[in-house]
This record gives C-alpha cells, structure tokens and sequence, in this order.
C-alpha cells in the first residue's frame, strides 16, 4: 500500500502483555506480535510500520493500560449532510 499511512501506533513494549487481542481486533492488519521476548518473557505487539487507519480499535481492545497510543495523522473526512429545512425539523418533533 503505497499511500500515505493515516494513523500511527505506539506500543509500550514493557507494558504489553503479549495477549495478541489487538493483532487480532486490527482491520488493516497492521500490527504483530515481536520475535523478541520483552521484560514479563512474552511477544509484545509491535507496528509493522504501515497501513495504520488510526481508528483505535487496537487501543479499545487492550487491556493494559497505557501499552497502546494511536495517534491519527490525518483526520477522517467528514460526510456532507445536506441541511434540513426548519420546517421539516418542526414537523418532524411534532410526530
């Protein structure tokens, strides 16, 4: 993927647990568990580097807080809503 990456993730590698449950909860796929062993003797979850939508699904599903920081790099684009004329809206409260 050569576009430009929207999120980051940080990863406190002395803090993680090693659970994998946000390898697993990560829709782009873009976080691992480390070859290396940290200080607790577990694979920490590490980023690859890439692909990170900073949507925090990672961050949500840790248990441990404190391991994970997202941080999102470009904000996510807002839908247009289109304006509701006041007397729908009126209309609408009255129902």
């Amino acid at each position: 993927m050569s576009s430009q990456p929207r999120g980051n993730v940080i990863i406190d590698v002395e803090e993680c647990k090693g659970c994998g449950l946000c390898v697993e909860s990560c829709p782009p796929e873009c976080l691992e568990l480390a070859p290396e062993l940290n200080h607790y003797g577990v694979h920490a979850a590490q980023y690859t580097g890439e692909g990170c939508t900073g949507c925090g699904a990672c961050f949500y599903c840790c248990p441990e807080p404190g391991a994970i920081t997202v941080e999102r790099l470009i904000p996510p684009a807002k839908a247009a809503v289109p304006p509701v004329p006041e007397q729908e809206v009126a209309h609408a409260a009255t129902l």
